[in-house]
């Protein structure tokens, strides 16, 4: 059979500059959406269109295919005809002072609640103290306790008079009121009380320990007169600061009278007003508190404050949010605190928001990733989802011994939608170790990181090119220089009906030709522009590459462009430099003997290969046990090496190469040096698909060009991967002019015929082809195994003579 090279048309798709009906992208309008992701668009559609009953959105894809850009332009428009949210407010707990109290209004509403009440509290702290200090306020309370005032004195005259007539009188002291013995008007010193008889003592003791108990009892009573008095007094004052404070509240009830919630706060601060009196009493001097001078006056308004906990008044829709650093404090808010004099204090006040009450009612972005990294964030959302409310906890309480007095805010109920924004990895990672993951995020929108190269795709790629010149003010495209960047696009797929998704690496490549165009002071990015900026690109990262490509041309690592050699052969590895990969000709080599030891790999020996790489030489096993092995064992020996590699080898991509060298080791016939080969093989010998076929063409044209091009070089590759084929314009344009090939294959039998000159050959009645490659290794198989038989036996015969003797 006649393997012909591949035409030239075949090795590079070509995207027709006349094909486009624009002299400039700048004549192009902005693209409508992503580009190419049908599937992932229906599935984002459906989570969005559902109840929130779990049906979260999961977005996976590679980074770069446009996952988060394309959400936030799609949320961002669909939450514009959707309803803006409530605000929340956090009030103080005036009744256990720990628990502040949360509730809604309509949007908008909450700024004017925050800035009626601040109103209302200047009025009133201005207010109620002139009320203490005014002539009728002292009027009035003298009126209050003159009463009372008179009754107290009566008692005090009544007990006075009765002491007068049993020969006492009282006098005031430092311990309070006390009974004195007296005689003529004149109180008795303890001198002349010492001087009285004894019977005269105690007749006064008699009538003093009587009127002790009458004066223990007037004591009593005037202290509840006193107590009265007080109550008189305090109900008096809050009679006037109710009248005083009611008709300010009720305005403001009135207004709000439409919620309830506002309304019961409301009334709850008045009847908290009335009952704290003694704090508009006037006092002789200011008085602070010992943590750090704050105003007590102060301290006590602040707590009828409303704290605005979200103002959704700037909003036209429902809220996006994208929280790049999602901490459990960034996701559920905290409660901040102030240090004073060393003590740390905290109000209602300090509470503040997080991503979850920004993004109620509406949507919540977060990168899978970055949610994960941070300690308790991610198992908080799921209690969100579960509960259905956002709580603002003390996280710190899990690790602390002691529990600390702290507020605990109400709970706000949360109804919006969460997006994580993650790979397949951690998808599947989530949906095998947690239950729950299932039933909190039940669809998954996944970006494929290729799409169909169609007309209309690259049409839309013309479109996406506009955009980007537009929104990073470069020079716009011309259509060859469009044309050169959708064929980069097919290049990164490896496919040419397929373009690429990472719409990251495409932006930058525009606009690093925009730069190159203005560097060179052009209106518009030509086509070369884009292959300076490519080329740039492999200048920037390929100091590895050629330095190898230095030692290959001068020797060091040993590869042939040329000749012929049993057991030997040219394969193609592709070797990773972070984001840039190129391919090198590496040498194989096999050596054949008899024995029983079947194919041994050296790298697999010294532990230098893959499992994948040792599974592609257990099948060249498999392959001479059912091409060779039928009617006859297998008694040879194999060893397999890749020269000059001291690195790990992985990939069943030299496979067929492997098998090639064998094969020539085995029936003695010599293979082209001037052809690389690459490709996997199946154990029926059918040549199979490889990765990286574009750099390992590539890599071997450029050293062949080096030394020298023959017109007999080139590269073997498998059948399947000719549409994937999307070489440089160098490997093309040599291809035409007959100066370098390349060869598709679809079986190891055709790849023979091309490597060795000599034909594969038929198997006929039992027996290959004369003279075929085929033959002659069935044919050294079948001498190995005679040969075997024969030194067996020989061997048995001497060790019989041996023990005869």
């Amino acid at each position: 059979m006649s393997i012909t090279p591949l035409a030239a048309d075949d090795l590079k798709w070509l995207c027709c500059d006349q094909q486009f009906e624009f002299d400039s992208t700048k004549q192009l309008n902005g693209l409508d959406g992503p580009i190419g992701q049908e599937r992932a668009m229906a599935a984002i559609e459906l989570s969005l269109a559902m109840p929130n009953d779990g049906f979260n959105l999961f977005i996976t894809g590679q980074t770069g295919t446009g996952r988060t850009s394309a959400i936030r332009q799609i949320l961002e428009e669909r939450a514009k005809g959707e309803p803006v949210p409530d605000d929340w407010c956090y009030v103080h707990d005036l009744e256990q002072g720990a628990s502040p109290v949360a509730f809604s209004v309509p949007h908008g509403l909450g700024k004017q609640l925050q800035e009626d009440m601040a109103e209302l509290i200047r009025r009133l702290s201005e207010q109620l103290p002139k009320l203490f200090k005014s002539k009728e306020y002292e009027q009035y309370k003298g009126k209050t306790t003159e009463e009372f005032q008179l009754k107290s004195k009566k008692l005090l005259e009544d007990l006075e008079q009765e002491a007068a007539e049993q020969g006492f009188e009282i006098q005031r002291s430092v311990s309070g009121l006390v009974l004195v013995p007296a005689k003529d008007g004149e109180a008795l010193t303890q001198a002349e009380y010492d001087a009285l008889d004894e019977e005269s003592r105690k007749e006064i003791d008699q009538k003093g320990g009587k009127l002790q108990k009458i004066l223990n009892g007037v004591l009593a009573q005037t202290r509840e007169i006193e107590s009265e008095v007080q109550q008189a007094v305090s109900k008096m004052e809050e009679q006037i600061v109710d009248m005083t404070t009611s008709h300010l509240f009720a305005e403001l009830m009135d207004h709000y009278q439409d919620y309830d919630e506002v309304v019961e706060h409301l009334d709850r601060c008045r009847r908290d007003i009335v009952n704290n009196v003694s704090e508009f009493r006037p006092r002789k001097e200011r008085q602070l508190i010992f943590s750090g001078g704050e105003d007590l006056s102060e301290r006590f308004w602040s707590r009828f404050e409303v704290n605005l906990l979200i103002d959704n008044q700037a909003l036209e829709g429902a809220p996006v949010v994208f929280e790049n650093n999602p901490t459990y404090f960034n996701l559920f808010g905290r409660i901040e605190h102030v240090f004073r004099m060393g003590n740390a204090t905290t109000d209602f006040t300090m509470i503040k928001a997080g991503a979850l009450h920004r993004a109620n009612g509406g949507y919540l972005v977060l990168n899978c990733r970055d949610l994960l990294m941070n300690y308790f964030s991610y198992e908080a959302i799921k209690r969100c989802l579960r509960r259905g409310d956002v709580v603002i906890e003390d996280i710190a309480e899990q690790a602390r011994l002691i529990s600390m007095a702290s507020l605990k805010p109400g709970p706000i109920p949360f109804s919006g939608k969460i997006v994580l924004v993650g790979d397949a990895h951690l998808y599947n990672l989530l949906h095998h170790f947690d239950p729950d993951f299932g039933k909190f995020f039940k669809i998954r929108a996944d970006f494929n990181s290729s799409i169909d190269n169609t007309w209309d795709n690259v049409t839309r790629y013309a479109q996406f090119i506009a955009v980007q010149c537009r929104d990073h003010d470069l020079p716009h495209f011309e259509p060859g220089a469009v044309s050169r960047v959708v064929e980069h696009a097919a290049r990164l797929t490896e496919d040419q009906n397929k373009l690429s998704s990472k719409f990251l690496d495409l932006a930058d490549l525009i606009k690093e030709a925009g730069f190159y165009a203005h560097q060179q002071g052009r209106e518009k990015v030509a086509a070369q522009h884009v292959l300076l900026a490519l080329e740039s690109r492999r200048y920037r990262n390929n100091r590895i590459e050629d330095e190898l490509r230095r030692l290959i041309v001068e020797g060091t690592i040993m590869v042939d462009f040329a000749g012929a050699v049993v057991g030997q052969i040219n394969g193609l590895s592709v070797y990773m430099q972070g984001d840039y990969q190129f391919g090198l000709p590496t040498r194989i080599t096999a050596t054949t003997s008899i024995g029983r030891g079947g194919v041994v790999a050296v790298e697999r020996e010294v532990k230098q290969s893959g499992a994948v790489h040792d599974k592609g030489v257990m099948i060249l096993s498999g392959f001479f046990a059912q091409r060779f092995g039928q009617n006859k064992p297998l008694t040879f020996s194999a060893s397999l090496c890749f020269e000059q590699t001291y690195g790990g080898v992985d990939g069943d991509s030299a496979s067929s190469t492997e098998l090639y060298a064998l094969i020539s080791s085995l029936s003695g016939l010599s293979l082209r040096q001037d052809i690389a080969v690459t490709g996997s093989v199946n154990q029926h010998g059918q040549v199979q698909a490889i990765g990286g076929v574009n750099e390992k063409i590539e890599g071997f044209f450029t050293l062949c060009n080096i030394v020298g091009l023959t017109g007999r070089q080139g590269v073997m590759i498998p059948r399947a991967n000719v549409k994937n084929l999307m070489l440089n314009g160098d490997v093309v344009a040599a291809c035409r002019d007959g100066r370098f090939h390349v060869w598709a294959v679809s079986t190891i039998d055709e790849g023979l015929e091309l490597l060795t000159g000599t034909p594969a050959g038929e198997f006929v009645d039992g027996q290959w082809s004369e003279g075929s490659v085929n033959a002659r290794v069935d044919q050294r198989l079948t001498t190995m195994v005679e040969t075997l038989m024969a030194f067996a036996k020989k061997n048995d015969a001497a060790t019989e003579n041996h023990s005869g003797s």
